[in-house]
């Protein structure tokens, strides 16, 4: 089987509904390989918070406290936008032909099939760390080397909040009226229109670019 060949999925009419959306197809025919596309979600953490402690540091080493504090910041407004464009443009980019489709289907199409498949509702590091790398050599090629560690301090502590709040939204029922918001808001992208509600963790970013998921209450 090609690495691109898709496997059988998943029967929607052998299960109920919600067995289905939770239901885990393999992505990939080698068993070894379809490993690799899912993840337990307290990897993420155990990954990216020493990672983000690491960058602070030395950050630190080398600029005042408050200019760090203003970095992180900024690499947490940097994340957001990335979260909402990658989300709009890359995630949601779907092609004609079987390989591009087959992709989609691979990188986000399977998240909205099986929405609540507890194992991919997190990136895997699979994925996680090579962009991850990608983006902290960036920041240090536009920037000196303590203010891009600072930059990228923030930028994964805005995607680690991401992760983690998307993760919730899925299996959790939030109390408070900013969790339950924010849960309403991706599952009418998911449910409603998944052609709005591009930001999960900031969904501000919507209203700024025309794409806030319409409630169908308001008249």
């Amino acid at each position: 089987m090609s690495l691109l060949e898709a496997p059988p999925r998943v029967d929607p009419d052998s299960m109920s509904r919600q067995e289905y959306l939770k239901a885990s197809p393999p992505m990939f025919g080698p068993a070894w390989m379809d490993r690799l596309t899912r993840v337990h979600v307290a990897v993420v953490p155990a990954i990216f918070v020493p990672a983000i402690l690491v960058f602070a540091v030395l950050a630190l080493r080398e600029i005042a406290w408050w200019e760090t504090l203003l970095l992180i910041g900024a690499g947490y407004v940097v994340w957001t936008l990335t979260e909402y464009w990658l989300h709009r443009l890359v995630f949601h980019f779907e092609p004609d032909h079987p390989v591009g489709a087959r992709l989609h289907w691979m990188i986000h199409g399977v998240h909205h099939d099986h929405p609540n498949d507890p194992l991919r509702l997190v990136m895997p590091p699979s994925a996680s760390l090579p962009l991850a790398a990608i983006f902290a050599l960036l920041f240090q090629a536009l920037l000196p080397f303590a203010q891009a560690c600072a930059l990228s301090a923030g930028f994964f502590a805005g995607y680690l909040a991401y992760d983690m709040l998307h993760y919730y939204v899925h299996h959790r029922r939030p109390k408070g009226p900013i969790g339950r918001r924010l849960r309403e808001l991706h599952m009418r992208h998911h449910f409603q229109d998944h052609d709005r509600g591009y930001g999960v963790s900031a969904p501000w970013w919507d209203r700024v670019f025309g794409t806030a998921p319409i409630d169908r209450r308001e008249p």
